[in-house]
């Protein structure tokens, strides 16, 4: 576990002298990161080396033990061959076997419990570097919405300084100016160009027009009577000629005529029919 406390240490050397460097706190944040980041594959390879470690002593733990249980068996052999000293000699190299098989145990054990105590302390580190970035990220958008809230704030001061809209009005003024200068040579241009009667006129009908706008609204108010309605056209009276007035009773007298003849000879008709 030393490994971390060092680390620990590493990094807030680290984290004291960039405060102590930087002023920018994004600039800050996102160097803290990428050093716990850098510290954390730092951290990462010392673990795997510990690992490492482990697996070593475990297949030495495994060769040994497989090595004494060969001297056993070899002691075993020389005494179905009655060899008792021989047997002697394999047992006394199974004994050192033996107790190299329990140093190997008893280191092997240790080392796995402090891998799993590493793996478990990388496991929070890394998580803890991971809720750092995103507290970064959160940091970093909390700082950006400060300053644009700022630079906001700050343009309002400046919209409210009384210098700034008298600037505006005296623009204005100026426009104004520059308006009316332009209409007067337009109407200064009209009259050097010898076409007054043509301007009269139009001045005459816009007053006019005026005019008419005056008394309609001077009569809506009761102010001057109502328009008298137009008069009606005078009625003539319809003279007929004489020759016009007989051939029409000459043409009524043949058309009655012409009716009584056909009623008869309707009437010979239906008598014939009888």
């Amino acid at each position: 576990m030393g490994i971390f406390s060092r680390l620990a240490q590493l990094i807030k050397s680290n984290l004291n002298d960039l405060i102590s460097r930087s002023e920018d706190p994004e600039k800050m944040l996102n160097q803290i990161v990428l050093e716990m980041n850098n510290q954390l594959v730092e951290a990462k390879k010392q673990v795997a080396a510990s690992i490492a470690d482990e697996k070593r002593l475990a297949k030495q733990l495994e060769q040994e033990t497989t090595n004494a249980q060969e001297w056993e068996r070899r002691a075993m052999m020389a005494l179905r061959a009655g060899n008792e000293p021989l047997a002697k000699e394999a047992l006394a190299r199974k004994r050192e076997r033996d107790e190299l098989v329990a140093t190997l145990k008893d280191q092997w054990t240790k080392q796995k419990t402090a891998v799993e105590q590493l793996k478990t302390a990388l496991r929070l580190l890394s998580d803890k570097i991971e809720e750092a970035s995103r507290k970064k990220n959160v940091l970093i958008a909390r700082k950006k919405r400060a300053e644009a809230q700022k630079a906001i704030q700050e343009t309002m001061t400046g919209l409210r300084d009384p210098s700034a809209f008298e600037t505006f009005d005296r623009m204005a003024q100026k426009i104004d100016q520059i308006e009316a200068e332009a209409e007067a040579q337009t109407d200064l241009a009209k009259e050097m160009s010898g076409d007054t009667l043509a301007a009269k006129f139009d001045n005459l009908e816009r007053n006019q027009g005026g005019e008419d706008d005056l008394v309609a609204l001077k009569r809506k108010m009761g102010i001057l009577p109502a328009e008298a309605p137009p008069a009606a056209p005078p009625v003539q009276a319809r003279v007929e000629s004489p020759a016009a007035s007989g051939s029409g009773d000459q043409e009524e007298l043949a058309a009655a005529l012409a009716e009584l003849e056909s009623e008869g000879n309707a009437q010979q008709k239906r008598k014939a029919q009888r």
